[in-house]
């Protein structure tokens, strides 16, 4: 097991056995936005923060240097990596942009302007509405080219070249993406967790719909599915943005959907759900059932995609901060 956290006040790298973890904690006086790394380079990852541009460790998270910096903005707001090639790696920002490195992080240009769409002008992130940002970037496992970019809030775009041009919301989709999954062996399906509800899509983002029976809080945040059954997803959500963010106010949940069954609360399960958790980061794993999440109470794995789930020997602060990123790397 490897992965990376931007959870507790700080970056954790966890590898190791799930029983017995080592776990290594850096970047405690930076404010972080996301991280991403990947099986194929498991000692690589980057990590945004949003006051102080993006880190990248090559060696399993012992150390962390700033790169990009004359290049990529510093609020980094999202991350992803190339199922295609892990030396491929986009980063977004606020203002929203999206900046590419072909070379692991050594260096980035940045791509074609995102604010040329015409729906830019409506583009607004509520606590600061003058502003806004690339939340999430997911990259097409059936087309490496292809990639979607979430802003926040008011427009999910596409890419068909690999952000060599972009292509503007349609009208079905949702407008405050947070997250976003998609599955090799699901090609052209797309599971979205909004804070405006959930949505899927069939056809590689032209259409949208919103299966939402079951689901009784409907500001969602995460979204993760089963690595070998793409017909199981799960989703994070709150009655709103307090419930969901807020450690004094807090209270999410956990849902699953299997197929086109109703949405199932999973309470109970050794996840810290209902008052006083805040939402969970969801990150789906290599086997079959297996996926990882982080909150304000710790580091929680499932192996059968969330009928239980069991904490991580990762020692924790009394004073809880609200987790924003996971990545699997192993």
């Amino acid at each position: 097991m490897r992965l990376y956290a931007a959870a507790d006040g700080a970056v954790l790298s966890v590898s190791g056995p799930p029983d017995s973890p080592t776990v290594r904690r850096r970047l405690e006086d930076r404010t972080l936005e996301c991280v991403a790394a990947d099986s194929r380079a498991p000692a690589r990852a980057f990590c945004g923060t949003f006051d102080r541009g993006l880190f990248r460790t090559t060696d399993a998270g012992e150390t962390w240097h700033s790169v990009g910096r004359n290049t990529v903005s510093e609020s980094v707001t999202s991350l992803a990596v190339s199922p295609d090639d892990p030396a491929v790696v986009y980063a977004g920002t606020e203002p929203s942009a999206v900046f590419r490195s072909r070379d692991g992080g050594e260096t980035w240009s940045e791509l074609p302007p995102l604010t040329g769409l015409p729906s830019a002008s409506t583009w607004a992130f509520p606590p600061r509405p003058h502003t806004h940002h690339a939340r999430w970037i997911e990259i097409d496992p059936c087309d490496p080219q292809r990639l979607f970019v979430a802003i926040e809030a008011g427009a999910l775009v596409t890419s068909p070249d690999g952000g060599e041009s972009w292509v503007d919301r349609v009208p079905s989709s949702k407008r405050d993406v947070h997250s976003m999954a998609m599955h090799p062996a699901r090609p052209g399906r797309i599971w979205v967790a909004a804070g405006d509800g959930y949505a899927e899509s069939d056809d590689g983002g032209e259409t949208w719909t919103t299966p939402t029976d079951g689901l009784r809080h409907n500001y969602c945040w995460s979204v993760a599915v089963d690595p070998s059954d793409p017909e199981s997803v799960l989703v994070t959500s709150a009655r709103g943005p307090r419930r969901a963010h807020s450690t004094n106010s807090a209270e999410t949940y956990l849902y699953r959907r299997r197929g086109s069954k109703p949405w199932t609360r999973l309470d109970d399960t050794g996840l810290p759900t209902g008052e006083g958790a805040t939402r969970a980061v969801l990150a789906a794993g290599s086997a079959g059932g297996e996926c990882y999440a982080t909150n304000d109470h710790g580091i929680f794995r499932t192996t059968d995609f969330g009928d239980s789930w069991t904490q991580l020997d990762v020692p924790w602060r009394e004073s809880r901060q609200t987790a924003s990123g996971l990545a699997v790397a192993e």
